[in-house]
C-alpha cells in the first residue's frame, strides 16, 4: 500500500455556516498544484462521500466548478461536498492504487464500492522449519512461507493440495506431529507423503520436493512436466526402473490434476478472468482465477453503484479494488474495454513488481474463458434479481401481515444462549431487502454481575440497552448537530434548505443506502420478552420502532408460533402455509443458530481456561512443575500447604497463596 504523504496546506472553511456546493471547491483552486494525485470530498458531518484520482489535481477538481454538463449523481455529490482533502503522488499509477485502497477504507457513498470481500484461502508453504509443510491458509500473512493463492473456495484449497501430496509428496501435518513421530504415517503407506518426519528421505532431497512444488504453483507446471519427462527418460536409460517409475508417478499425478478441471484452459498458465453483466440496475462481476493451467474456481460479486453508471465504469474501479491486497497474476483477461485499461496495467505492474497485461480477447481460448464468466455473471445476476424481488414481496408482506406503516428496510432479531446461566450471551441478526446481512450481526457477553443465572429477562434487558443506547446516542448528536447549523444559519442571515427537498433530490441515490437503525425488531420469546424490549425502547425514546415478539406454539411445533404484537390483547397467528411465515421462522432459526454458535465457542475456550493461570505468581513455569508433580488442575486444588510445599519452585508463601485461591472458592 502507498503511505500517504501528508496532505496538502488547504484553506479554512469559515466558520459562520457550513457551506457546501460549488463555492466550497472554488476555494480551494488557488493552492492546488499540476500534480498527480488523490481528493477526497466530505459532506458536512465530515464524512467521505467521495474518493478521486487525477493526472493533475488543479485541472480536475476545476471541473466540479462548472455548473454544466455534469450527471446528477456528480450534481449531487458537488451541492453535499462542504470539504475537500487532498494527496499528492509521484505518478497517477500510484494515484490509482491509493484512490482504491481509500475508497476501501471510507466506502464513501458516491463510489463504486466492491462488497461482500471476504478473505480468499491460499496455500502456505511453511518456511519456518527444516522440513516445510503445506497446508491450507486463511487470514494475516505473518508465517514465513510461499503463499499461493487466492482460491474461490476451501474446497479448490484442498484438491490442490492434495494433488501436491500426490505429486511431490509434501507433509501436511502440523511441526507438533512431525515432531512426535517415530515411524511413518499411513500418508507414507499410499504414497502421499515422502516422510522426513523418520528419515525416509534426506532434508535436503525433501526440500528440492518443495522447491519443485513452489515452481510447479508459480506457474511453471510445463517446466516441471518437461523435467520429470527427462528424469524419467535418463533413469530409464541406466536401467533404474524404480527410479523412473517414480517420476512416472508424479507425471501421472499432474496429468490427472489437469483432467480433473472443469475447464482445460490451453496455453493459459496464470491468469484472473473478470467478466461483468448489468441488468436491473445492478451489476455482477465473475471473477475466475487460474493458475498453472488449473481452475481455481470462481466468485461472483454484486458491487454497489450508482445506476447511471455503465458496466465499463463499474469494472473498472472493482478490478483497481479487488487488487489492493491480494496477489496480481501476469494475465488479466476483461470482458470489456475499461477506461483506464492502460494506466491500471501499469498500476498493477508496479504494485506486484512484474509486467502486468490487462486484455479483451476477441478469439481463441482466452475468448472462450471470458465468455464463460460471462454466462456465469448473467446467470448469478439473475438469480439475484429473482432473489431480491421474492425477498421485497416477503417484507411487504410483513408490513401487510403485522400493520406495519411500510416494509421494513432493516430487521434485526436478538437471541440469547446460554448453559445453566453460564457463558450467557447475547445475539443480533440483521435481515433486509437483500437477505441476511452478515456483516451487520452482532454478538453481546453478558457482563452485568447482577444478573441471576439462567434470568432470561434480565440478559435480554442488558443486551437490548446496549445496543439501543448506541443507537439514541447517536441521535441525540445528529439533533445537536442540526439545531446548531440552523443557529449559525440565522445568524449569519442565510436561508436552510428544506429538508423535504434534499431528501427528494438524494433519494435516488440514496434508496439502496442500508439503513444503520432497524424499522423492526423481533424478539424470540412471549409476552415477558417482549415487554422487556417496549420498556428498554420507551427508555430511550425509541416508539417508531415496531416490536415482534416471536414465541413457540403449543409443544413447540414449527409453524403454530404466536406472535405478540404491543397494543394487541391476543397473539396472532400466520396460517400454516404462509410464506410470510417460513421468513419469520428463517429469521427467527437464524438468530438462534447464530447464538448458539457464539455460546459454543465461548463455552469451549473457557474449557480450555485453566483455574492455575488466574493465580497471580504462577507463571508457565510454576503450572508447569503443579501440573507434572500432581497431574491436573484438580488434583493441584486438592492438596494441602505441605503438599503444595513439596513442588519445586514452589515456596511457603506461594503455597498459602494457591491453597487460599481454591479453598476460599468452596462453599
Amino acid at each position: 500500500m502507498i503511505e500517504e504523504p501528508p496532505t496538502t496546506d488547504l484553506p479554512t472553511t469559515p466558520a459562520q455556516a457550513p457551506k457546501t456546493g460549488v463555492d466550497v471547491i472554488a476555494g480551494y483552486l488557488k493552492t492546488l498544484p499540476q500534480s498527480p494525485g488523490v481528493y477526497r470530498m466530505l459532506d458536512a458531518n465530515g464524512d467521505v462521500i467521495y474518493v478521486g484520482k487525477a493526472r493533475q489535481l488543479k485541472a480536475r477538481v476545476s471541473n466540479y466548478v462548472r455548473l454544466a454538463g455534469h450527471t446528477n449523481r456528480i450534481a449531487r455529490m458537488i451541492l453535499a461536498t462542504a470539504a475537500m482533502e487532498f494527496i499528492t503522488v509521484g505518478t497517477e499509477a500510484e494515484a490509482l492504487l491509493l484512490e482504491a485502497n481509500l475508497i476501501k477504507r471510507f466506502r464513501p457513498r458516491f463510489n463504486v464500492l466492491m462488497r461482500d470481500d471476504k478473505s480468499f484461502p491460499y496455500i502456505l508453504i511453511a518456511r519456518d522449519h527444516a522440513a516445510p509443510a503445506v497446508m491450507k491458509h486463511r487470514g494475516a500473512r505473518n508465517r514465513k512461507g510461499a503463499y499461493f493463492g487466492p482460491f474461490a473456495s476451501a474446497g479448490a484449497v484442498s484438491r490442490t493440495v492434495n494433488m501436491l501430496q500426490r505429486a511431490f509428496l509434501l507433509r501436511s501435518c502440523s511441526d507438533s506431529v512431525y515432531e512426535s513421530r517415530t515411524r511413518p504415517c499411513l500418508l507414507y503407506q499410499i504414497k502421499r507423503c515422502s516422510a522426513p518426519c523418520t528419515g525416509e528421505i534426506g532434508l535436503d532431497d525433501y526440500r528440492l520436493l518443495v522447491d519443485e512444488a513452489e515452481r510447479f504453483l508459480n506457474g511453471e507446471s510445463q517446466t516441471v512436466r518437461e523435467m520429470y519427462q527427462r528424469l524419467m527418460r535418463e533413469a530409464a536409460e541406466k536401467l533404474e526402473f524404480e527410479t523412473a517409475a517414480k517420476y512416472r508417478n508424479r507425471l501421472w499425478a499432474l496429468a490427472h490434476v489437469t483432467a480433473d478441471q472443469s475447464i482445460n484452459p490451453e496455453g493459459v498458465e496464470q491468469a484472473d478472468v473478470f467478466a461483468a453483466y448489468q441488468d436491473g440496475g445492478q451489476t455482477c462481476v465473475q471473477v475466475f482465477f487460474f493458475r498453472t493451467g488449473q481452475n481455481w474456481g470462481n466468485r461472483a460479486y454484486f458491487p454497489k453503484a450508482d445506476r447511471s453508471l455503465n458496466v465499463e465504469d463499474v469494472l473498472d474501479s472493482f478490478i483497481a479494488q479487488f487488487y489492493d491486497d491480494k496477489p496480481v497474476p501476469r494475465l488479466i483477461l476483461i470482458s470489456h474495454d475499461v477506461p483506464n485499461r492502460a494506466l491500471l496495467a501499469e498500476a498493477l505492474s508496479t504494485k506486484a513488481e512484474h509486467k502486468v497485461d490487462i486484455r479483451v480477447p476477441s478469439r481463441g481460448t482466452k475468448s472462450s474463458l471470458v465468455e464463460h464468466a460471462l454466462s456465469n455473471a448473467r446467470e448469478a445476476l439473475g438469480r439475484k434479481l429473482a432473489e431480491s424481488s421474492s425477498q421485497a414481496r416477503l417484507l411487504e408482506g410483513i408490513a401487510e401481515r403485522f400493520n406495519l406503516a411500510a416494509a421494513p428496510r432493516r430487521i434485526e432479531v436478538f437471541d440469547n444462549s446460554h448453559t445453566g446461566g453460564t457463558n450467557a450471551v447475547g445475539a443480533m441478526i440483521v435481515a433486509g431487502a437483500e437477505g441476511f446481512v452478515k456483516g451487520q450481526y452482532r454478538k453481546f457477553n453478558i457482563k452485568s454481575p447482577d444478573i441471576a443465572p439462567g434470568d432470561d429477562y434480565a440478559m435480554m434487558r442488558e443486551v437490548l440497552t446496549r445496543r439501543f443506547k448506541r443507537i439514541a446516542d447517536a441521535e441525540v448528536l445528529d439533533d445537536i448537530e442540526n439545531e446548531v447549523a440552523e443557529l449559525e444559519a440565522e445568524t449569519a442571515g442565510l436561508e436552510p434548505a428544506p429538508a423535504e427537498a434534499a431528501e427528494t433530490e438524494d433519494q435516488s441515490a440514496d434508496d439502496r443506502i442500508f439503513p444503520d437503525r432497524p424499522d423492526l425488531v423481533l424478539i424470540d420469546g412471549g409476552l415477558g420478552q417482549l415487554s422487556v424490549a417496549r420498556e428498554v425502547l420507551a427508555r430511550f425514546g425509541l416508539h417508531d420502532i415496531a416490536l415482534i415478539g416471536v414465541a413457540k406454539g403449543p409443544d413447540r411445533d414449527a409453524g403454530r408460533e404466536h406472535f405478540h404484537i404491543p397494543g394487541h390483547e391476543r397473539p396472532t397467528m400466520l396460517e400454516a402455509k404462509d410464506p410470510v411465515l417460513y421468513f419469520v421462522q428463517r429469521l427467527r432459526d437464524e438468530a438462534h443458530r447464530f447464538a448458539i454458535g457464539t455460546h459454543r465457542a465461548k463455552r469451549a475456550k473457557a474449557l480450555g481456561v485453566n483455574p492455575l493461570d488466574e493465580i497471580a505468581g504462577i507463571g508457565q513455569s510454576r503450572k508447569r512443575a503443579l501440573l507434572t508433580h500432581f497431574g491436573s488442575a484438580k488434583a493441584v486444588s486438592r492438596a494441602g500447604i505441605e503438599d503444595l510445599k513439596a513442588v519445586g519452585g514452589i515456596s511457603a508463601d506461594m503455597a498459602r497463596k494457591i491453597y487460599d485461591f481454591f479453598h476460599e472458592r468452596s462453599p
